[in-house]
């Protein structure tokens, strides 16, 4: 490793250009890999950002629109066969199992088919909260481990730094400089993966919890009509 870093020293002092795709071919193989997965990290983090918006925005606009149609219906049979056997709109799958169970079991007494019916509407509820909450985990494993990630690459450039003075014997900051760029481009990217990923965990968290509550409101107020 010494003489990997004395190799590095050698071409150091006449080093000018700080561009960031310099500072990520001069890094060393532990602060490359460490660049590599926070921009690997940081690229997924906003494809699940725009996945998730688009997805909130689309539930929120076809729920609207169902649960008025559905509200202005006669009755909650003729609309269910109005509607296709499955649906991307969670409140609207709901619906269609909880009213598939009810014809199933018509000939059941009513406290049996209440029971039975509201059991169809907790797995439904369960299986659409699943989709909705789905890479939730990785936003906040992202948020939470990228700035620590960072933070190593920047500890190890910084002692890659310091063992460069040591082998050169020079404490001129043309040595040290180039070492420490890269050491803090570490910590920039951790920060840049990060902080979108903390951000768009507690939005999407709390659209999820709202949306949670629209569904137990519409399951509840469905419950009392059967």
């Amino acid at each position: 490793m010494e003489q990997e870093i004395a190799t590095q020293v050698v071409g150091l002092g006449g080093v000018n250009d700080f561009s960031l795709w310099q500072l990520f071919l001069r890094a060393d193989f532990v602060v490359k890999s460490v660049i590599i997965i926070l921009l690997a990290s940081s690229v997924w983090s906003w494809a699940l950002i725009f996945d998730k918006y688009k997805l909130f925005k689309k539930i929120n606009e076809s729920s609207t629109q169902f649960e008025n149609k559905f509200w202005k219906s006669k009755s909650a049979e003729s609309f269910s066969k109005t509607l296709p056997a499955k649906s991307d709109d969670p409140i609207t799958q709901i619906f269609i199992s909880a009213m598939n169970e009810v014809i199933k079991t018509r000939s059941k007494s009513s406290a049996i088919q209440s029971a039975r019916v509201e059991r169809v509407i907790e797995i439904s509820t369960d299986n659409q909260i699943k989709n909705i909450e789905k890479n939730f985990t990785f936003l906040a494993t992202v948020g939470a481990t990228a700035p620590f990630i960072g933070l190593f690459g920047t500890v190890w450039g910084i002692m890659n730094s310091f063992q460069s003075i040591a082998i050169s014997r020079n404490t001129s900051l043309a040595i040290v400089a180039p070492g420490i760029a890269e050491a803090l481009f570490a910590t920039a990217l951790g920060l840049l993966a990060a902080i979108p990923a903390v951000i768009a965990y507690n939005k999407f968290n709390s659209d999820a919890k709202r949306y949670i509550a629209r569904i137990d409101n519409f399951s509840k107020r469905f419950l009392s009509i059967i």
